[in-house]
């Protein structure tokens, strides 16, 4: 559809422009009822409207952020939305799962001083960062991609960011503040970023006040929290001003607030109050930094050059039709030899232990006839022993025997009434 807008769009041009073709130009857009719905529109009026759609499908969003000042771009999915086709039920277009995939044009990845979040897909993104003195005067393109999980199609739009230079870059005065009770994009929101902006300005009272940079607790080494009590990541705001800091602020430094820190307990500051109602701030984390004292240190650092590989020629990929490889011989290979030495070593083993067998005969032929007759006496003995051992109605000596069974019980005589006595032990039993 958008190239058939865009081939009617341009042959439409060209016969506004072209005198001679402005008398076929007007059936022809009869024809197509793109733009036109009325014969009574002047020629003025639809120059217009076509100069407008045309700027439309291909124009890019330019922003113009200033260096050393927070920059945020908003990517709202209410303006991408009219990219891909509604919902077979009115009014649930708005429900559509919508996320974004941003990157430097020509690259995979965004600068280094531009970051985005997108929390869920049914919220906006945000593109944020603070950028430098480095970038200005310098067009960075990024590339915007909407992806609609929905109907898995895609919108690509562009944003030139234009950094411009300020005479107050830097500001010379900058403390950054630790918010244990917000998440990012929460304060990249423009009222919260606005209320809180108020309250420092009212605590320190300076001229010129900016936001010069907001990071996330995690990008700085801090945990995911638990998913409960609705805890927050906590997110660090860097703010600039031209004044000296406040008594306020200098409260932190004190050695009875230090060492209230060092015990990780909160210390007292007199304008805590000014920002507990929407701000819960972790004062033993707050940084002050005067950057007309930072002493400038140089060295030597090798060039890091373009960041880009250097061309080593074109890129040759295997042929689509590969040749087939007959995997025959590897598979016998594979299974004949292991088999082959386990076959010699089973046949070794099976003629030791079945065909060098002496037998019993063999020994006995081999034998002295005295030797085998010593051995069956001994043979006839032993055997004439157990026989007499399990005829014999003799029982053990009782004081070998338990007293008392494991339940506690006293056990009964085992030998009768008649049995002899001179048999019996020197110690009798209990009864």
């Amino acid at each position: 559809l958008m190239d058939k807008k865009f081939v009617f769009l341009s042959k439409t041009r060209t016969f506004l422009s072209d005198p001679k073709l402005l008398n076929g130009s007007v059936s022809y857009i009869l024809k197509n009822q793109w733009v036109f719905m009325n014969l009574s529109l002047q020629m003025h009026v639809a120059t217009s409207d076509l100069v407008t759609i045309l700027s439309t499908l291909h124009a890019d969003r330019n922003v113009y952020p200033s260096a050393g000042v927070l920059f945020v771009h908003v990517l709202e999915r209410e303006h991408f939305k009219g990219e891909f086709p509604p919902y077979p039920k009115p009014g649930d277009s708005s429900n559509d799962p919508i996320t974004f995939n941003t990157n430097l044009m020509g690259y995979p990845d965004r600068p280094g001083w531009l970051r985005y979040i997108q929390r869920t897909s049914h919220s906006d993104g945000v593109l944020y960062g603070s950028p430098t003195a480095e970038h200005v005067g310098k067009a960075t393109i990024i590339e915007i991609i909407a992806y609609n999980r929905r109907t898995f199609e895609t919108a690509r739009h562009n944003l030139v960011i234009n950094v411009m230079s300020t005479e107050e870059y830097p500001l010379p005065y900058q403390a950054e503040f630790y918010i244990k009770n917000m998440n990012v994009e929460e304060m990249l929101a423009s009222e919260v970023l606005g209320d809180f902006l108020g309250a420092v300005k009212n605590v320190w009272q300076p001229e010129r006040l900016n936001a010069v940079n907001i990071t996330s607790a995690l990008d700085r080494g801090g945990r995911v929290p638990l998913p409960i009590n609705n805890l927050k990541e906590g997110v660090y705001v860097m703010v600039g001003a031209d004044v000296q800091f406040s008594s306020c602020l200098r409260e932190v430094e004190n050695p009875h607030n230090q060492l209230r820190c060092s015990q990780e307990m909160e210390p007292v500051i007199s304008c805590d109050k000014k920002f507990r109602a929407q701000f819960d701030i972790d004062w033993c984390k707050i940084n002050l930094v005067d950057i007309t004292k930072r002493i400038m240190v140089h060295s030597n650092r090798p060039d890091p050059g373009t960041g880009v590989l250097p061309d080593i020629g074109g890129y040759n990929p295997p042929p689509e039709s590969l040749k087939s490889r007959d995997f025959f011989a590897d598979f016998l290979i594979t299974l004949a030899v292991p088999s082959a030495v386990a076959m010699v070593l089973f046949s070794v083993l099976g003629y030791s232990m079945c065909c060098r067998r002496e037998g019993v005969d063999k020994r006995n032929m081999q034998t002295p006839d005295i030797q085998l007759v010593h051995h069956n006496s001994i043979q006839k003995s032993t055997k004439e022993l157990r026989s007499m051992s399990k005829n014999r109605e003799i029982s053990w000596p009782l004081s070998t025997l338990p007293v008392f069974s494991q339940s506690g019980e006293v056990v009964p005589p085992i030998h009768p009434d008649n049995y002899e006595t001179t048999s019996m032990p020197l110690m009798q039993t209990q009864t």
